[in-house]
């Protein structure tokens, strides 16, 4: 019996890992806990493929002590937006990225990072954004980019859960906790499928000649 319950085990973590490392659609990364790193320890990223095995992000959970209006104080849209600015990633720091939760891309010049989740980048966007939009908007500061083969590695290695695309869940207000709540919810999907194992696969192993 114990046997069968460490295959039943090994089943489920090979589940969980075959479903990771399906990179060809956006996702939601959730670091695990084992992950330390001054950076990425305890982060939650919005993700993207962009072609050849490589791909782009933003974390969201990582607000600075800085506000637009502090930011950029010559920009009067910037003054309306009370939330701080969210460290996106190590890359390009210097530019205000707007994630905002909507149906339709907000301009020729956005692109969609998952369903119902676009970032714009143009100045003139995300001062409109800032304007008429920032209930439903991060503004981040940097990103992530993965060269080929990259996240699938760190995946490989144990570093992240890897959650479907909700835009909502990413955008999720207040930020804090946030984290936490999706580890929580990243076991509960990996109880989960040990469970539909236990209770469907051991029944079709379990011969009445060897149990």
């Amino acid at each position: 019996m114990e046997l069968r319950r460490l295959l039943f085990a090994v089943l489920a973590v090979a589940a969980t890992a075959a479903q990771a490392v399906d990179l060809s659609k956006s996702m939601i990364l959730v670091a695990k806990p084992e992950l330390v790193d001054q950076l990425y320890g305890s982060t939650i990223l919005v993700v993207t493929p962009v072609g050849g095995d490589q791909h782009a992000g933003f974390i969201v959970n990582r607000p600075t002590n800085v506000t637009l209006g502090q930011l950029l104080p010559e920009d009067g849209p910037s003054r309306k937006v009370v939330d701080p600015v969210y460290l996106g990633g190590p890359l390009s720091q210097q530019v205000i990225f707007a994630l905002v939760e909507r149906k339709q891309s907000p301009s020729d010049q956005s692109f969609e990072l998952m369903p119902g989740l676009y970032v714009a980048v143009d100045e003139e966007t995300v001062d409109r954004i800032m304007r008429t939009e920032s209930d439903h908007a991060r503004f981040v500061a940097g990103l992530v980019v993965w060269q080929r083969g990259e996240l699938r590695a760190e995946i490989e290695r144990g570093a992240w859960y890897v959650l479907p695309p909700d835009a909502h869940l990413a955008l999720q207000k207040p930020s804090q906790g946030a984290w936490e709540e999706l580890v929580s919810l990243s076991h509960q999907r990996a109880h989960s499928i040990y469970a539909r194992f236990s209770s469907s696969d051991e029944a079709l192993l379990c011969q009445p000649d060897r149990c």
